[in-house]
């Protein structure tokens, strides 16, 4: 397994991955939206995103990060936004060595840490914890549209 920088290049191998993320989260698929989407976030720098790959090339998982800040500390931060490894490929350390490179990024970058928010009943909660995550117990989340 390579985990590597998506570039443009990886779309093909991107976008399935991504729909099903989205599928995931109970939205409708739409392939054609999601590589406009991923597109316009590599084409505008505007997002960092890491793409498991296995040997024959096919895409196992991504992580998607943003960058933002903290003014409190007055210092870099990144939101990991997005995790997701397909199905066929749970079990096989995918998202533990996404999550690392992350890691491994983000403090390369100068970054005080990550944060990340997940629903209340995604299994998922057991990696990061496991991955050294720490639930934070004492802040609220607030949300507008």
């Amino acid at each position: 397994m390579e985990i590597v920088r998506a570039q443009k290049e990886h779309l093909q191998q991107l976008v399935p991955l991504f729909n099903g993320y989205r599928i995931f989260y109970q939205q409708a698929s739409d392939l054609g939206g999601a590589q406009e989407f991923l597109n316009d976030r590599l084409e505008g720098d505007e997002s960092v995103i890491f793409l498991a790959l296995d040997d024959q090339g096919r895409g196992l998982g991504f992580t998607q990060l943003y960058p933002s800040f903290s003014s409190v500390s007055m210092q870099r931060v990144f939101i990991l936004n997005d995790l997701y490894v397909d199905e066929m490929a749970r079990g096989q350390q995918v998202g533990t060595q996404l999550l690392d490179k992350a890691k491994e990024y983000s403090f390369s970058k100068g970054a005080k840490g990550m944060v990340l928010e997940t629903a209340a009943d995604n299994p998922a909660q057991k990696l990061y914890e496991k991955n050294g995550w720490i639930k934070d117990t004492a802040l609220h989340y607030y949300w507008q549209a």
